[in-house]
Order: structure tokens, then C-alpha cells, then sequence
């Protein structure tokens, strides 16, 4: 008789354990989807993390140890631990899931089986969790993965682990954009559906890598869409590429500006 898995859905954290406050924040809205969808939570953490490892022990984690050879590997290592789960979502130590963000997305897999991928709007937080910015492009952020801005936000994001792990998972050698690279592939591995509704809150500040490295992210996001291109594109991709750089990076200084403002209204 064939056994149903413990849960469906695969959560994997990775963290260097170096904002406890902030992950426990991450943690409690995890915990908060157990009311809604049976979870596996995959905390990867380096050993010396001993505060953050506890902590995930606490909130009920399997705790990997972090394999020390980049965030690709280490959302790897979570995935690695699958044991019958169907479906695989990301978050980062200071992120969030929205209240119900998680069985939002595994109901529109659930009553879509040729989708591949399903995400959601996502919520752009400071450090206090004020709405800086809402992002939920729905159909469009498909439409514009393979030359546009990724708006396919990956804390809200679900995605089938048949499939992801048939591309191999995330690829090690990108630092920045593993998540667009992954979404390109699937692409061929079926349809990806959405909601406009925010599933999940992202925390903007200084300290977060692809905002502390906007531009080497820019361009490891511009040499992935390349090689998802076909060969005949990949020469002439330059003269988008300035254009979209150009947008992300204003849509960036204007999320920024609005953090600032924020700051500047609560000191007073």
C-alpha cells in the first residue's frame, strides 16, 4: 500500500544566522501557514550559526548544514532533503509569507495540473514591515522573463519539484539571478499561472544582495537572458539590455526613496 508523504510542500530558508530578529519574524509567518498547508521547512545554515539553527529547531525545521559554496548550492542542499513533497517555495531569513500565501499558490497548482509554476504578488517592506511597494504584474512578468525584468518574485513563487529538479535545480555558478535562470528553463516544462493577490513580503534594505549589488546582478540577470535566447538574438540582446537596466534601476532608486522617506517621517 503506497504511503501519502508527510507534506505537501517543500519550504526551503537558507541563512548565514546573522539577523536572528529578523529570521524569527521569517519564521513565525512560516509557522503561521501550518493552519493552512502541511510544510516541510529546510533551514540551511552554517554550523557556527548556532542561535539561527536553534531557532529553526524551535519553529519545527530540519536544519542543513550549509555547504559553503553559494546560495544556488545551499537552496540545493534544503531541496536534497525532499521526502515526497509535491511542491517546492523559497523564502529569505528577513522575508515573509503573507497570511494564506502559501495554499494560495498550491490551490492554483493543485486545480491547474499542466502548470509548472505559480507566484503571486509580493509586497516590497522596510525594516520596520511598512508597504514601500507592491509588485503583481501577473501575466505580464511572463511575458517579459526572457528579455524584460524578472518580476517573478521568488519568495512568491511555488513550483512543482518533479519539474525543478528535472532542470537540475538552481545553477551554482550564478550568485544572483539562479531564480530567473530556473524560470526560463521551466518554461518548456509546462504553464505558469498566477494571482494578483501579495503572498508574500519582501524586505528592502541596504543589506539585501541584489539590492547591495544592484549593478553585478543586472548584468548576471542580462548573460542568463542571453543564453536563453535563441543564437540569432543573442548578438542584438545589447539594445534592450541598456533600456531594461535603465527602468529596473529607477524602479529601484524610487523604492528606495520611498524607505527613505519613511525613515525620515518616523524619526521625527
Amino acid at each position: 500500500m503506497e504511503t501519502m508523504p508527510a507534506s505537501d510542500i517543500l519550504v526551503v530558508l537558507p541563512t548565514l544566522g546573522d539577523r536572528i530578529e529578523l529570521l524569527r519574524e521569517t519564521l513565525e509567518s512560516i509557522a503561521a501557514q501550518r493552519g493552512d498547508v502541511q510544510l516541510t521547512l529546510a533551514l540551511v545554515a552554517p554550523r557556527r550559526a548556532t542561535a539561527a539553527r536553534a531557532l529553526g529547531e524551535k519553529y519545527g525545521a530540519v536544519v542543513v548544514d550549509d555547504p559553503k559554496a553559494g546560495i544556488s548550492e545551499a537552496i540545493n542542499a534544503g531541496i536534497a532533503i525532499r521526502d515526497g513533497e509535491r511542491y517546492y517555495a523559497w523564502i529569505g531569513d528577513d522575508d515573509l509569507f503573507r497570511p494564506g500565501g502559501l495554499v494560495t499558490l498550491k490551490t492554483l497548482l493543485d486545480a491547474h495540473p499542466d502548470a509548472v509554476l505559480a507566484y503571486g504578488g509580493c509586497d516590497y517592506i522596510d525594516a520596520e514591515g511598512h508597504i514601500l511597494a507592491v509588485s503583481n504584474a501577473a501575466g505580464l512578468a511572463k511575458l517579459l522573463l526572457p528579455w524584460g525584468p524578472d518580476l517573478i518574485p521568488h519568495p512568491g513563487t511555488m513550483i512543482r519539484l518533479d519539474d525543478l529538479e528535472h532542470i537540475g535545480g538552481f545553477d551554482r555558478s550564478l550568485k544572483y539571478a539562479m531564480d530567473l535562470d530556473a524560470f526560463l528553463k521551466l518554461r518548456s516544462r509546462g504553464s505558469f499561472i498566477w494571482t494578483r493577490a501579495s503572498v508574500s513580503a519582501f524586505r528592502w534594505h541596504s543589506n539585501s544582495l541584489t539590492v547591495a549589488n544592484r549593478r553585478p546582478s543586472s548584468l548576471e540577470s542580462e548573460a542568463v537572458k542571453r543564453r536563453h535566447l535563441p543564437v540569432w538574438l543573442r548578438p542584438v540582446s545589447r539594445i534592450w539590455s541598456h533600456p531594461v537596466r535603465w527602468a529596473s534601476a529607477l524602479a529601484a532608486k524610487r523604492v528606495s526613496a520611498a524607505g527613505r522617506q519613511r525613515l525620515a517621517a518616523s524619526s521625527q
